[in-house]
């Protein structure tokens, strides 16, 4: 059983494959010397810093806060800038009268007196913060460390050597490190441990050298010891080049080997750093982080032999595996197979003091040295004990029910239960004689049993989707003398009172999480989800989450299973092993454990990023739809996160990573809290954040002063406007009110002239009447006396008064005052009537003036001095003259030209 091992993979870190060195900082930080650059892993991204002549970054150390690196020709220091990227400054200009010669700096130290030092293969360079001393060995230096108050050098096959006012003063007793390379020293118990790269490991007292006596050394011989780390008071890591990293126990003398077989990405580690119980491994190709004294420990298959693990059993002080490809148990360390077990195993339980396989060809029991059959019934999925009865059991099959009783022989009698053939994955008693069944697609049955020798099954009562949950993949439960029920995530019981499947209120909180294990006191449930947490629970106040990366990476949905060892041990099954569970250490951890401060490391938004650290942040309304505050809490592996966003508008939630996105934000200020969340959502104290959206343009202080001038710009324009309008309104009433007036006016004038062409008319007609009456009246007296002639005797008389009567009908006076008073009434209407028919005469002008009265033939006659014979014949000629159809009124048509 190994501790939890997570791996950053090249692609996931974006560097090169080689790691050089490793260092943390106070805040938990990594730096990797690598070789494309200094790698910088906040716990949540990492981040690639290249040297200005992009050389390979050999060696790394955080002193306060400075990070040192190491390089060809090139060492110096880093600091973070104001938006938490790293800035590179040289040490190499501070040398003074030493010229390079090809060096690389592998290691940077720390010591006691405030110093760094800088080691290459030729020479070691300190810096005291202002200036730099040269020690130029004659030596070659591969290793140097504090021993006491003494700076040991290691000089390459010359053994140790102590540095004395720049001097290398030769060691005591360094004959058996003649000829050997030393890789590394560390102080353990008071003594110098001196690794070799061939020859294992020397203890130096400060006197003398002896060979490490631990059987250990022996491997490290082997397989080229390279790097060695202290993981405690007892506890020594050792990494190697050919077989990975080794975590030794000096107490017990036992350790473990994390390889490439048990996870690591490679078998070469070439640099090893120790923080909180987390172990940094550089590896050749990638970066692996153990986390050491974890309460879950793991053992993972890494050949596919093994498969999905389904069960397991402790049985006669082996743990036995039972998996999709078959048995297997562990002899020591090594996993064996037990020959014949090959196929689908579902089922490993200890009955009676034999250990039973429930098998896809059948029942077995298990030996080591065998796999014997029970019986032919394929498919054992679940095997339970008869309440109160001796030594029977009952098992769920492919094909039903099958009945197991041991007898006093010792020997399996197994028989198939008569009455039910449907599969079953899934048993539990209610009373002695009622069995319930979990079919794997069509729901669920209680079977009552016909007698107590369970041989037959009397009735079965099958139930419906109508009795509430849905028929696939039923899990059923005995829980404290109730018929639990789990379907798609959801909790009933069955209520005997009732008859009825009613939901099971004590399981509320539970929603789609699965029930993996439970005793009298606690409960073991996974999240359906993604999350798949584990909750460690008794539904009380005694509650823990396990949220361990790799624990929930392995669970196999629908197929894990919690095996509860003793009051401290459980183990739970995976897709490719086993994870082992300290209770007790769980529990202690979580209650001893202060979740660590999460760091705020930057809040970015669409134009940039923005330090963090201002008293006040303020954002552009234009760049802040999508903004991003990125998190840290690099103490803590694979931390989750809570953070509460409070302003114009509210958020809280739980996150699985640090970068917690926000969207189209109304502008206003904002408060951000964070935590770290760690098991049963323990919250760390929070990181907190101010910061102020700004108004948009439109609405900043400028734009609402421009808008208050605007408006009452606006409104002395609305006014002009509306005075100008009213104004406009009113000269357009006064000209309608004269036009109206003129009209009126020129009506009364209209009017008054029509009254006056009325009276002119009727008075030319009345004058026109009375010289026609006149007229006529000459005429008649004119006949009478060319009847009455002969009584005139004087002729020359009479001849004289005819004359006056025709001079007096004829009088030109009383046609020219008609002329005068026509015209007024008929202006232009002889001009027109000449200008369209020029041939017309004085006397046709007379007749067309007389027809246009519209007076009669009758009353032509005596006003032109002719007969109504003659006012005809003068008609049709004028008629003729102006081209009239004799169909067509000549009157009508004078009166209309």
């Amino acid at each position: 059983m190994l501790p939890p091992i997570y791996n950053y993979r090249l692609l996931e870190y974006k560097g090169a494959s080689k790691n050089w060195d490793v260092a943390v900082n106070d805040d938990g930080e990594l730096f990797v010397a690598n070789n494309k650059g200094l790698l910088y892993f906040n716990g949540e991204q990492w981040t690639l810093n290249k040297l200005p002549n992009n050389t390979i970054i050999r060696s790394v150390e955080s002193i306060g806060d400075r990070v040192y690196t190491g390089s060809y020709e090139e060492f110096g220091y880093w600091v973070k800038n104001d938006v938490g990227q790293l800035a590179y400054t040289s040490l190499t200009q501070l040398i003074k009268d030493h010229t390079f010669t090809s060096e690389e700096f592998w290691e940077i130290f720390p010591t006691q007196d405030n110093k760094v030092l800088f080691r290459s293969f030729s020479a070691i360079y300190s810096y005291d913060g202002n200036a730099i001393d040269v020690v130029d060995p004659p030596n070659f230096v591969s290793d140097f460390i504090e021993f006491g108050d003494k700076l040991i050098v290691a000089s390459g096959p010359l053994g140790l050597f102590e540095l004395k006012e720049g001097e290398l003063v030769p060691l005591s007793d360094q004959d058996l490190l003649l000829g050997k390379t030393i890789t590394d020293m560390m102080v353990f118990k008071g003594s110098l441990l001196v690794g070799t790269k061939l020859s294992g490991c020397y203890l130096f007292d400060g006197k003398k050298l002896r060979p490490w006596s631990a059987k250990i050394n022996e491997e490290l011989k082997q397989h080229q010891l390279n790097k060695m780390s202290l993981l405690g008071r007892d506890r020594i890591g050792f990494g190697t080049i050919k077989n990975g990293m080794y975590l030794y126990d000096s107490f017990t003398g036992s350790y473990q080997i994390l390889n490439r077989e048990s996870g690591l990405q490679n078998n070469t580690v070439l640099s090893i750093l120790l923080y909180n119980d987390q172990l940094w491994l550089g590896l050749d190709n990638g970066i692996a982080r153990v986390k050491l004294n974890n309460p879950i420990s793991y053992y993972t298959d890494y050949t596919g032999a093994l498969g999905m693990v389904y069960d397991i059993a402790a049985y006669k002080g082996k743990l036995y595996l039972g998996s999709n490809t078959g048995v297997f148990y562990f002899e020591g360390n090594e996993l064996k197979f037990v020959n014949g077990s090959q196929g689908h195993v579902w089922d490993l339980v200890e009955l009676e003091g034999d250990l039973l396989c429930g098998h896809n060809t059948g029942t077995y029991k298990v030996e080591e040295d065998g796999f014997i059959p029970l019986g032919s019934i394929t498919g054992g999925y679940q095997t339970i004990k008869v309440p109160g009865q001796n030594a029977t059991y009952v098992q769920g099959t492919y094909n039903g029910l099958s009945r197991f009783v041991k007898k006093d022989d010792g020997e399996w009698e197994i028989t198939k239960i008569e009455g039910f053939d449907y599969p079953v994955k899934h048993l539990c008693f209610e009373t002695p004689t009622t069995l319930w069944a979990a079919h794997p697609y069509k729901g669920f049955y209680r079977i009552y049993f016909e007698g107590t020798d369970y041989e037959k099954v009397a009735r079965v009562h099958q139930f419906g989707d109508e009795d509430g949950p849905s028929a696939y993949n039923v899990k059923i439960y005995n829980i404290k003398n109730h018929i639990v029920l789990n379907s798609e995530g959801k909790w009933y019981w069955y209520n005997p009172i009732g008859d009825q499947i009613v939901t099971f209120e004590e399981f509320k909180d539970y929603k789609d999480k699965e029930l993996l294990f439970f005793d009298e006191d606690h409960y073991w449930f996974v999240d359906g989800e993604d999350k798949k947490a584990i909750i460690f629970t008794n539904l009380k106040q005694d509650s823990l989450m396990i949220t361990d990366l790799p624990l929930r990476e392995r669970l196999a949905p629908d197929s894990q299973k919690v095996v509860k060892v003793n009051d401290s041990l459980s183990y739970i099954t995976l897709s490719d092993g086993f994870a082992r569970v300290n209770q007790s250490m769980l529990k202690g951890q979580s209650q001893q454990l202060m979740l660590p401060v999460p760091k705020i490391v930057v809040l970015r938004d669409q134009k940039g990023t923005h330090p963090i650290g201002q008293e006040q942040m303020e954002l552009s309304y234009r760049y802040s739809q999508a903004i991003t505050i990125e998190v840290a809490s690099p103490k803590y592996i694979s931390p989750h996160y809570h953070f509460e966003l409070k302003g114009p508008k509210e958020y809280s939630e739980h996150v699985e990573n640090g970068f917690i996105n926000f969207q189209n934000l109304p502008y206003g200020e904002y408060t951000f809290k964070v935590h770290t969340a760690g098991m049963d959502n323990q919250l760390s104290e929070p990181s907190t954040l101010t910061f102020t959206i700004l108004p948009p343009w439109y609405l900043s202080t400028l734009s609402l002063v421009l808008y208050g001038f605007l408006a009452i710009l606006a409104i002395i324009l609305v006014r002009r406007y509306n005075r100008r309008k009213l104004g406009r309104k009113q000269r357009e009433l006064e000209q309608q009110m004269e036009k109206e007036q003129q009209e009126r006016l020129a009506q009364f004038e209209k009017e008054e002239l029509a009254k006056e062409i009325r009276l002119k008319q009727n008075e030319l007609a009345s004058t026109t009447l009375n010289i026609a009456k006149k007229n006529e009246m000459m005429l008649e007296i004119k006949n009478m006396l060319l009847v009455n002639k002969e009584k005139f005797p004087n002729s020359q008389r009479y001849r004289s008064f005819i004359k006056k009567l025709d001079s007096s009908i004829e009088d030109t006076e009383d046609w020219k005052r008609f002329e005068v008073n026509f015209k007024e009434l008929h202006e232009d209407f002889f001009e027109r009537l000449l200008k369209a028919y020029p041939s017309l005469t004085p006397k046709d002008l007379k007749l067309c003036a007389y027809l246009k009265m519209n007076l009669s033939t009758k009353e032509i006659a005596p006003l032109m001095a002719i007969s109504v014979r003659g006012v005809e014949i003068h008609r049709y000629r004028l008629r003729k003259k102006l081209e009239i159809d004799s169909s067509e009124n000549l009157s009508n048509f004078l009166i209309t030209f």
